[in-house]
């Protein structure tokens, strides 16, 4: 069981889940499929945004992008760029209302964006849990 001191180990698991879907793209795509490798790059994403949390002392409400975007704002602001590309994630997945439950799949041209927003969240994090300029010497995951 983990608790709020252990956001290391979430910022680990992020970015293994970011690599993982970055080298599958790269190397196997017959096998990885797009809806893989957004859910893979969602999951280091929720994982990123929950270390940034814990470190902050504080845990998601819920894990959308929208619910994570606004547990992460009661922190920091963030950019309106920043935050359009985490929503487009959600538009993906609308899974938690069943009268509006939708899913779309994702296109290979939609992975090049979905892993350069899993990239970006991987840096903002490292900004903003171990300081600008200091990504290489965060812990272990982040670079």
């Amino acid at each position: 069981m983990f608790g709020l001191e252990d956001w290391r180990q979430y910022i680990k698991e992020g970015g293994q889940y970011l690599n993982t879907a970055v080298n599958a793209a790269r190397d196997r795509p017959e096998v990885f499929t797009p809806e893989i490798l957004y859910n893979l790059t969602a999951m280091a994403i929720e994982k990123f945004l929950m270390g940034f949390l814990m470190y902050h002392g504080d845990m998601a409400d819920n894990h959308t992008m929208a619910d994570l975007l606004r547990s992460v704002e009661r922190h920091i602001e963030v950019t309106p760029g920043f935050a359009g590309r985490l929503l487009v994630l959600d538009s993906f997945q609308e899974i938690c209302d069943l009268d509006t439950y939708n899913i779309r799949k994702p296109t290979p041209e939609d992975i090049v964006m979905i892993l350069a927003i899993g990239h970006e969240v991987k840096v903002f994090v490292a900004e903003h849990v171990v300081g600008p300029g200091k990504i290489a010497a965060g812990p272990a995951g982040l670079c």
